[in-house]
């Protein structure tokens, strides 16, 4: 039985929303149970109405307290009797295998790295997202968890990369780049051109520094950045697509040839509306955290949540940190050694 731990409290359309997305879940795996951690007399009438079958598949933990969206994430860790909180402190504890919840990233972020923590062999856990390209998917990490980040972080960062898109999205011999100004080596800030030699010593598959439009043209299928970087392009990004998007439909409705276009293209579009809606994905993972730690978007849906669960299954099923265990010792165990105090 895979036990996950459900943040029933956070997000936008909680605990609605929240737990109905934990109630397909149920349904669809017959292998998981749920803890529903949040405030029992909120989350006890929704399961009682939709989950009444599913009795022994799931428990209510009664926390008093959440995590506000607009909380300073500093407060999470003083605030023991909120429902993220507790969630992060049943895997901690092993009673449950994973994490998943929509709420405050910030929050989320800071009960993965100092409740759950960090595998032995990382100095930092890492945010990865899997950006859809033309030929597939580009993982890009860090975009959040590190602002200030060394050269050393960014190889273990190329080296989770690595992992996940072997294990999670079945890239063999993924091609890793550095995100930079220039295609050029010797190109890029300091941290950038401290990190190349490095990345290069590795065993990875290098392929030298990718640009910001490599990011998107599938010339890369792994690229590493600090945490400051990579959340300002992830942010530009999201906005982007939904400008996109939102013209489109501006310009389809100013004419009658145009309306009659969009209704052949209807089938292309809503195939590009399903590569890019979060809800498909499910959430971010927090990679290297001890257990499967699932950031999902504020504004998750039931379906975002069921993705998420599903996501995090993936994770602990394909032992993602085991694996990332031997590729950090295999793959860049010498370079790390030289210039880390971690020996992995």
């Amino acid at each position: 039985m895979f036990r996950l731990a459900l943040d029933a409290m956070g997000g936008d359309y909680a605990p609605l929303q929240i737990v109905r997305g934990g109630i397909l879940a149920l349904k669809e795996f017959p292998e998981l149970f749920i803890y529903f951690v949040g405030r029992k007399e909120e989350i006890e009438p929704i399961l009682e109405k939709e989950a009444n079958s599913l009795k022994g598949r799931f428990e209510i933990v009664d926390t008093p307290e959440k995590i506000e969206m607009d909380e300073p994430p500093s407060r999470v860790l003083k605030k023991k009797n909120s429902s993220l909180f507790v969630s992060a402190k049943l895997v901690r504890e092993g009673k449950a295998q994973a994490l998943v919840s929509a709420g405050n990233t910030g929050a989320v972020l800071a009960v993965g790295k100092f409740v759950i923590g960090a595998i032995e062999e990382l100095e930092r856990p890492s945010i990865g997202v899997a950006f859809p390209t033309p030929k597939g998917k580009t993982v890009l990490l860090d975009v959040g968890a590190n602002v200030d980040v060394k050269p050393r972080h960014l190889v273990q960062f190329a080296v989770i990369g690595h992992t996940y898109a072997e294990e999670i999205l079945g890239i063999k011999n993924p091609r890793i780049g550095i995100l930079s100004i220039g295609e050029e080596e010797g190109k890029g800030n300091e941290l950038v051109k401290e990190t190349y030699p490095l990345l290069k010593e590795t065993k990875l598959n290098f392929v030298g520094n990718a640009e910001g439009r490599d990011i998107f043209n599938g010339n890369f299928d792994v690229v590493v950045c600090d945490g400051f970087v990579g959340n300002v392009v992830l942010k530009a990004s999201e906005s982007l697509s939904f400008a996109i998007l939102r013209m489109i439909k501006e310009e389809v409705g100013k004419s009658f040839l145009a309306k009659l276009g969009a209704l052949f293209m209807k089938p292309a579009l809503l195939s590009l509306k399903k590569k890019a809606d979060f809800a498909e994905y499910g959430g971010i993972p927090l990679l290297g955290a001890k257990a499967p730690v699932m950031i999902t978007h504020g504004r998750a849906n039931a379906k975002a949540i069921r993705n998420a669960i599903k996501v995090a299954m993936e994770f602990y099923n394909h032992h993602f940190n085991d694996v990332l265990r031997e590729n950090l010792q295999k793959l860049a165990g010498e370079v790390l050694k030289k210039n880390s105090s971690l020996s992995p």
